[in-house]
């Protein structure tokens, strides 16, 4: 697993470029959509186009007729549409409901050769040729941005510009991977499939916002109370409906945009935190598929807390030697995660409660989720590495960092 780091940078974008920018994103998501269109079938699976080369050729040229768009910014429409629909047909694979990726968001993927770097500001391609954007960054230093972006530890990698529609502004998430003297990517240790690992489980839900298999709870009331200031303030202000009030509302947006990310990142780094004093190798998340679904007193802002907070792990845990993985969340909150019973049914939990109807074992519903999820990645690595011709360590162990102790394949253990 490559250590990669994201820096959000503002842009300064003038005025007379604006409609560069919507005009080159709105044909970057007709590419992207005609690719989705070539590559998706809606009869089977397997005639789904999932080679970037095999999209390319057939939509390259066509593609570079339609639009103004440079090669790079063609190829990367391309590529995304190949790398949403690959995914699309592993959900189809394994059972799961699935359609044919469409894009809509405002964003523009750009690879090295499309986005210049300079020490303070950036040029991008557009449809109407290059343009020069200033950074607007933060007062205290280091920033992200001078830490990965301006370091010959990291080079640059594909980045997304996104466009924040309320406050007129432009974002530009530039992805790094942290490289060697030899120009190499530095990998994470604890990503090695052939060693023991140390697992810690996360478990997420509404009540509580994330929850880990040693037992160290994040509580979803302080974020959902000031989700609600929010919400009320707005609701003031709408009532008003005077220039002022709308002004006020949209630095009311972005101060609750601003809070939202801040809040999100401390949990990010206290649970890395909690992996490292556990010396946990790897953080294990529920894949976040259908989470609406599992999940349906969830409201907008935990969803996109959820997906935030999964993101921001993923970068931050690689600097400490950490690999993230997911698993499969299927009945992860109705299995008996106590020892040698693994009994599933949806009756064994109720609310915040879980009590097996078989063993009688009773723990916080959430805590014995975080142990599933994690239990679930022992065994499914383990599976993994047996069932390899190649691997040389299909004993190779894995415990899972609980409150107290471990759990490994054998059961529980003290330490």
């Amino acid at each position: 697993m490559e250590v990669r780091r994201t820096a959000p940078v503002k842009l300064v974008v003038p005025d007379e470029y604006h409609d560069d920018l919507h005009k080159t994103a709105d044909q970057f998501l007709h590419c992207a959509n005609e690719a989705s269109d070539y590559c998706w079938d809606n009869i089977s699976h397997e005639d789904c186009v999932i080679s970037n080369s095999k999209a390319r050729n057939a939509l390259y040229d066509r593609l570079r007729e339609e639009t103004d768009l440079t090669a790079n910014l063609v190829q990367e429409a391309i590529r995304r549409a190949v790398h949403a629909v690959d995914s699309g047909v592993d959900r189809w694979k394994n059972g799961k409901r699935t359609n044919k990726p469409e894009f809509t968001s405002w964003s523009i993927v750009y690879d090295k050769r499309s986005a210049t770097f300079y020490r303070n500001n950036i040029s991008l391609s557009t449809v109407n040729g290059r343009i020069e954007c200033d950074f607007e960054l933060p007062a205290d230093s280091p920033t992200p941005y001078e830490q990965y972006v301006l370091s010959d530890d990291y080079e640059f990698r594909t980045s997304t510009l996104q466009y924040d529609q309320a406050s007129d502004e432009f974002y530009f998430h530039i992805t790094t991977r942290k490289i060697d003297d030899e120009g190499e990517a530095v990998d994470v240790a604890g990503s090695d499939d052939t060693g023991h690992q140390t697992v810690l489980g996360i478990d997420l839900g509404v009540n509580s916002l994330a929850v880990s298999s040693t037992g160290t709870f994040w509580s979803g009331d302080e974020y959902d109370h000031w989700i609600q200031e929010f919400e009320n303030r707005r609701a003031e202000m709408q009532q008003r409906r005077t220039q002022s009030a709308h002004n006020a509302l949209l630095r009311l947006g972005n101060r609750e945009r601003a809070w939202r990310k801040q809040y999100i990142h401390t949990v990010a780094n206290e649970i890395v935190d909690e992996a490292a004093t556990h010396e946990c190798d790897v953080i294990v998340f529920e894949e976040l598929t259908d989470i609406r679904d599992r999940l349906p007193h969830a409201d907008w802002h935990h969803v996109w807390a959820f997906r935030r907070l999964l993101e921001y792990v993923e970068y931050k845990a690689p600097e400490q030697g950490i690999a993230v993985a997911q698993v499969d969340p299927d009945h992860t909150s109705h299995r008996c995660s106590h020892t040698d019973c693994g009994f599933t049914h949806e009756d064994n939990r109720d609310g915040e409660q879980f009590m097996c109807l078989k063993c009688g074992y009773e723990i916080n519903a959430d805590y014995n989720g975080a142990k599933n999820v994690a239990l679930r990645y022992l065994r499914k690595r383990q599976h993994s590495l047996r069932s390899s011709p190649t691997s040389g360590s299909a004993d190779a162990p894995v415990d899972v960092r609980i409150n107290g102790g471990t759990l490994n394949g054998d059961g529980y253990q003290a330490v």
